[in-house]
């Protein structure tokens, strides 16, 4: 699916010495790029490449040309004539046999030896170290390059009594001897004369190059003249016979090595004359050109092999009297080099063109015709066809038009002449297979020239480029037209048609054409595109990737606007030109494609790595969001047009690379193609979605794209095309949640009466409704492609709702009104309860009963019978759809012992298993069946309801269901009636909650059912022993009894660690004051203390809270002093770790080192001053509870908490410096410590102790600031790069924090009497 385009053709004159000279060999230096001639005169043209670049296509200027002379004798001549890139040397044979080799640096010939009989071929192995040469008497000779001869062969074989100047007659008269080296040099094949039945005829023989042993033989053929040509890949030998088809032709004939013939082809129509002069392989072994000598002219033709099948891709033609000639350029395969006897060089340039075009039509060129198939119809790969176009010569270039319902085809013939077809809408070319149609050609008023590029700019304009001047305007039958047109000219081609279309055929003639503008090209032209933005408008490719804007009879358009010029880095042969859609305006997107693999959009690098691209558009206005990329990798790329245009390529290169390792992660981005070379040819648009590859077989794929597909749905949903969506998820396996989700679940609601009704298959609606799940699949399965939400509708997320049953219930009601009765219907509906979540078995059960009902009663009507399916098939269906036990619970769930009996026998079930159970349920009472039924179904609520109601001889069930179900005593107790079972349902409740440890809510309980005791013992558990007491006062305790209860209540709650609270009971109660200020102290309560000394008057009491606060300051200064200097050191050792890493880390830059690496160096090189640092150790020593943290149960469970998480810090380990930091902050004042500090402060005062409490207010506040200080500094330099010993100075943050934070809520325990200034 792929044609052969000439996009670049330059042609340049060697000036000859004389106009009888002619040139007649030609040789290639790959290293410098040049090409040498050799001619009739002995002379030696050498012509570097590099001058073409600085030549306009088909100008006839000389070229720069380095001459030099091969001193012969008058009658000898060149003969022989090949480049040796071994020894930059040029190697040359001559007729009476002398062996030169000319260094064309030096300009000096040396000769190398003389060979009997003349040379008549030189052919250098590809491998460098061998040289094949044959002599005229016909022996092969085979030499190394320092001119040591290996062996010596005879090439023919003339038996005894031929003479032996016969032979040698006939070997010098045919001429074209030459020997054929396959690509890896082991081998090379020579064509051999052979004598048979008195006439002489030829072989192809197969020799070892190293030993020179004869490796195989065809057999004797009537070959033509000695052509034979080795692909170098090594499969195929091409040769010529002289007359091998039917009707008398040439035909172009392939062996193996084994000397055995593989297939062949003929060159010539039927009945004409024709011979070939030469074959040549291209360096990828893909393509054959020949030169095939016709009657009237010469013509270079190139094949290429594909399906089993020889195309004859291109033809060039040629006077007669040219004598053209062609050679492959070695290191580029799609460049071909021609030259003529005249010394005209041409450089051609040829690029793979894909066949098919925007519509999915593909046009395959062979010779001349072209194989018309259009692609939306079926996959057929060429040769096969729907229909065919012949034509009056070879098809040279093509242009399709298909717009606006119009479908036009031109078509450039290598005669010169311009071919023109109409085709009928493309519903009617079914009608139209296995035709062949003869296209004639257009009348053309005014020359057309040599067209390299051709496309349409409307239904009746063309824009072409044509080169004029050239030896081949002289084969061309529009050259008839005197011209005096010299160079390349951008022209515009009216074109005309005098006869009427007929509906559904093809025209294929009545067209003329004619050219009405012109313009000529001082650069050469690479490529067209039309621009699909402007009507009548064009976009013109130069050399070099300058892209400029051509309008309808004004020619080209200089860079004026930023919309009609692009450069492209590199001259980029495969143009395309998009229309996108950007922001609402339609924009052209221009695709450049160079011969490296780089594309680039609008002159900017989007893939590194592509081998070929297309363009994909969901709509029908022609507008592309999709750009298909294949790599060089063979991933194909589903690029949307949006990211393309989204800031400046948001998609990079490296997009574009995907690294082995990654492929399982990243498999939703592209598709992995399975044939190595494959190519992008085509796509379908619209709702097929499928990308067309053709593999290096030749056999055509189609691939389907996820987000091509997701895509196309997605543009279906916006039209409300619900049919075509479905179509598409069934068709391409995708998930049916994707139609709810794209178009939003709740906007789907209000269109499910027009979904059901444009699918209107009942079949395909249950499939839908059976996938319908609680999930957005654009988010979960389908999360790595990106969707648009601009046609979905915006939506608020409602936690409470259900995407299943809302959008089931929907469909049931759609269904239900607008879909007629009928047996299908009622299945779809019984699957939509089904499905619902949770499934709504029961109500899917009774419109079965109904249905069953109906059939009982034998219901007489017939149209009401037929529109319902049997209660049997309904039920076998919902049976389908769910568990078995889960429609037999359901079943039994209505109370009906019959609908459960025919459930469990359509399910298969052992009657032995349901039967005895459904008898037994049948013999109890209405409540107690229910009963037994609801806890079978564990329906605990309905149970207990059931219970109740069936009498009090079932209160013992009542309460054992109450026990083991406890969420059921609320409900028991509105049930419940009588006041004494109501107690004793209380009693139960209670008792459930003592075993579950929830004693007070037990102790209210059994208030309001008069257990006191088991009151009293609740609230005694929980710790509320003031709930005890008044219980004690409710059971009339004597006073004896109350006081002995309440010091052990008293001992009960300090032993908690409550020893307020535990005051509170032996001052109020116990009347304990000595005992009770004991354990405020211990509280530290110390304002409380010393207000009950004070009541009391007691001096011994006072001293006693006096002598326990000064104990207590005196401990908390030294703990805040020993605080003070850990902050120091914790401060000092996370300084110093933190120079030493940002040390590390500027060392580590400069030297690519990792930090893992050095990890052990810091761990041993960390400092052993760490004395007096807990953090260090497995745990913290204790002080006062007002020092660092609360003295409560709580805060001590939570730092034992912390120290067995975090454990010891390890000196030079990674995460040491924020442990540090971390510790620092731990170390803070918590807010229970400030305030039993601020009590113990005005306890002080109140006591006299002014300077006590000054003194610990003062060691208080500088730990505090130095702390708070220190966790700043931490911080600051956490973040910065740099630790400057000025700038995070511990002493100015200290001064810093005392200035700024003494106001603060963190200082706000402090006295202001002792502030210090």
């Amino acid at each position: 699916m792929k044609n052969l385009k000439l996009f670049s053709e330059v042609s340049q004159n060697i000036q000859l010495h004389s106009t009888e000279e002619v040139v007649r060999f030609a040789a290639y230096d790959i290293d410098q790029s040049r090409l040498f001639f050799a001619s009739s005169t002995n002379l030696v043209y050498a012509l570097h490449l590099s001058s073409f670049q600085n030549g306009r296509a088909g100008t006839k200027s000389a070229l720069p040309v380095e001459v030099c002379s091969i001193d012969l004798e008058p009658e000898d001549f060149i003969s022989a004539f090949d480049y040796l890139a071994e020894k930059e040397s040029l190697l040359i044979g001559t007729s009476q046999g002398l062996l030169l080799v000319h260094n064309v640096e030096s300009n000096v010939t040396e000769l190398v030896g003389n060979i009997e009989g003349g040379v008549k071929c030189i052919s250098p192995s590809p491998t460098g170290d061998l040289l094949g040469l044959i002599t005229g008497f016909g022996q092969l000779l085979v030499m190394t390059y320092d001119w040591v001869l290996m062996y010596e062969r005879a090439i023919g074989e003339v038996p005894e009594g031929v003479h032996v100047r016969e032979a040698d007659g006939l070997s010098v008269n045919c001429g074209g001897i030459s020997i054929s080296w396959r690509g890896d040099g082991k081998y090379f094949a020579t064509m051999s004369e052979v004598y048979e039945s008195g006439c002489m005829y030829k072989k192809i023989k197969i020799w070892e190059s190293d030993s020179g042993a004869l490796q195989s033989s065809s057999e004797t053929k009537d070959f033509m003249k000695g052509i034979l040509e080795w692909m170098p890949s090594g499969a195929k030998i091409a040769a010529v016979y002289e007359r091998k088809s039917d009707d008398g032709s040439p035909s172009i004939a392939f062996f193996e090595r084994n000397g055995l013939e593989r297939s062949s082809f003929k060159i010539g129509e039927p009945g004409a004359t024709v011979s070939c002069e030469t074959l040549k392989w291209n360096s990828a072994s893909d393509l054959l050109a020949g030169v095939v000598r016709c009657k009237t002219h010469d013509a270079i033709r190139v094949w290429f092999f594909s399906n089993n099948h020889w195309y004859l891709k291109h033809e060039i033609r040629y006077p007669r009297e040219a004598g053209v000639m062609v050679m492959w350029d070695p290191t580029k395969p799609l460049q071909l080099i021609c030259w003529t006897l005249a010394g005209q060089v041409t450089i051609c340039n040829f690029m793979w063109v894909t066949a098919v075009m925007e519509d999915s039509t593909a046009f395959v060129v062979d010779n001349s015709k072209i194989l018309v198939t259009p692609l939306s119809l079926s996959l057929m790969p060429p040769p096969l066809y729907l229909f065919s176009l012949s034509f009056s010569s070879a098809v040279r270039d093509i242009a399709y038009y298909s717009r606006n319902s119009k479908k036009y085809l031109a078509v450039f013939l290598s005669d010169g002449n311009l071919s023109l077809v109409e085709f009928p809408a493309p519903n009617t070319w079914e009608d139209l297979e296995g035709r062949d149609f003869n296209v004639e050609i257009s009348d053309c008023k005014t020359a057309l020239g040599s067209v390299v590029h051709l496309l349409w700019l409307d239904v009746h304009s063309l824009l072409c480029v044509s080169a004029y001047d050239s030896s081949q305007n002289k084969c061309l039958s529009s050259g008839s037209y005197e011209t005096e047109l010299r160079g390349s000219y951008l022209q515009e081609v009216e074109v005309v048609c005098y006869e009427d279309h007929v509906p559904d055929q093809v025209t294929c003639s009545g067209f003329g054409a004619s050219v009405t503008f012109q313009t000529l090209l001082e650069s050469p032209v690479m490529a067209l595109g039309w621009n699909p933005s402007k009507r009548d408008s064009a976009f013109v490719e130069f050399e070099g990737g300058k892209v400029l804007g051509y309008a309808a009879k004004s020619g080209i358009m200089e860079a004026r606007s930023s919309d009609d010029s692009v450069c492209f880095p590199s001259t980029c042969p495969w143009v395309r030109v998009a229309q996108v859609d950007a922001s609402g305006v339609l924009k052209p997107l221009i695709c450049g494609l160079d011969d490296m693999g780089r594309l680039y959009i609008n002159g900017k690098s989007l893939c590194n790595n592509c081998s070929s691209f297309s363009v994909y558009s969901e709509l029908a206005n022609e507008v592309v969001t999709h750009l298909i990329i294949l790599t060089k990798q063979d991933f194909l790329f589903i690029v949307d047009t949006k990211d393309v245009l989204q800031g400046e390529m948001a998609l990079g290169n490296a997009y574009f690379v995907i690294d082995g390792r990654k492929r399982d992660e990243e498999n939703m981005s592209f598709v992995n193609i399975w044939e190595r070379g494959a190519k992008v040819v085509g796509v379908l648009n619209g709702d097929e979605a499928a990308v067309i590859l053709q593999t290096m077989r030749g056999n055509l794929e189609c691939v389907y794209p996820r987000k091509l597909v997701l895509s196309s749905i997605m543009n279906a949903l916006a039209q409300q095309r619900f049919k075509d969506a479905l179509n598409l998820v069934r068709r391409h396996r995708i998930d049916f949640n994707v139609i709810v989700d794209l178009y939003g679940w709740q906007a789907f609601l209000q269109s499910a009466v027009e979904f059901v009704e444009q699918v209107n298959n009942l079949n395909h609606v249950t499939e839908f409704v059976c996938a319908m799940k609680n999930e957005d699949v654009t988010e979960t399965l389908y999360k790595n492609f990106s969707f648009s939400r601009k046609d979905k509708v915006s939506q608020v997320k409602d936690p409470c709702s259900n995407k299943v049953s809302s959008v089931l219930q929907a469909i049931r009601k759609a269904l239900e009104e607008h879909i007629p009765e009928s047996p299908s219907r009622e299945l779809c509906i019984l699957t939509t309860l089904a499905r619902s979540d949770p499934p709504a078995i029961e109500e899917s059960l009774l419109r079965i009963k109904s249905v069953r009902e109906m059939e009982l009663l034998n219901y007489s009507d017939d149209s009401r019978r037929k529109s319902c399916p049997s209660a049997e098939e309904a039920l076998k269906h919902l049976l389908w759809l769910l568990d078995s036990e889960a429609v037999f619970e359901a079943a039994l769930g209505l109370y009906d012992l019959n609908l459960a009996a025919i459930v469990a026998l359509n399910s298969q079930r052992d009657p032995k298993e349901f039967l005895p159970y459904l008898q037994e349920l049948e013999r109890m009472s209405e409540p107690l069946m229910h009963f037994n039924i609801d806890i079978k179904l564990q329906r605990f609520d309905s149970a207990l309801k059931n219970i109740v109601s069936a009498g009090d001889d079932y209160f013992p069930d009542c309460m054992n269901l109450m026990k083991k179900n406890p969420q059921l005593f609320p409900l028991g107790l509105q049930l419940i009636t009588d006041p004494e079972k109501k107690q004793v349902v209380l009693e139960a409740w209670a008792d459930h909650l003592t075993d579950e440890k929830h004693f007070e809510d037990a102790g209210t309980m059994y208030l309001c059912c008069s257990r006191l005791e088991k009151a009293s013992k609740a609230y005694r558990e929980c710790g509320d022993w003031s709930g005890v007491l008044r219980v004690g006062a409710l059971m009339k305790l004597g006073k004896d009894e109350i006081l002995k209860l309440a010091y052990e209540l008293c001992e009960e709650v300090n032993a908690l660690g409550k020893p307020g609270e535990a005051a509170k009971i032996a001052l109020e109660y116990c009347k304990d004051i000595s005992g009770g200020i004991n354990l405020l102290i211990n509280a530290r309560e110390w304002e409380e203390a010393l207000r009950v000394a004070f009541l009391h008057t007691t001096d011994g009491i006072i001293s006693v809270v006096k002598n326990s606060a000064l104990e207590c300051a005196s401990g908390l200064v030294s703990e805040f002093k020993e605080s003070i200097e850990k902050v120091g050191k914790y401060l000092t050792r996370y300084l110093a770790v933190r120079q030493r890493r940002l040390l590390l880390a500027a060392k580590l830059k400069s030297e690519e080192r990792s930090v893992i690496d050095l990890d052990d160096d810091t761990a041993s090189e960390a400092s052993s001053n760490l004395s007096g640092m807990s953090a260090y150790t497995l745990g913290t020593r204790r002080g006062s509870s007002a020092s660092v943290s609360s003295s409560t149960a709580t805060s001590k469970a939570r730092d034992l908490r912390r120290q067995r998480k975090h454990g010891k810090i390890r000196p030079g380990s990674v995460g040491e410096e924020m442990a540090l930091v971390e510790h620092l902050k731990g170390m803070r004042m918590t807010e229970g410590g400030k305030r039993e500090l601020k009590s113990l402060l005005i306890c002080l005062v109140t006591l006299g102790e002014k300077e006590s409490a000054q003194k610990l207010q003062q060691t208080a506040e500088n730990f505090q600031v130095a702390q708070v200080a220190a966790v700043e500094l931490a911080d600051d330099t956490v973040s910065s790069e740099s630790v400057d010993e000025e700038v995070y100075s511990f002493e100015r943050y200290v001064q810093k924090t005392r200035s700024t934070s003494r106001d603060s809520d963190a200082f706000g325990w402090m006295l202001k009497v002792f502030i210090s200034p």
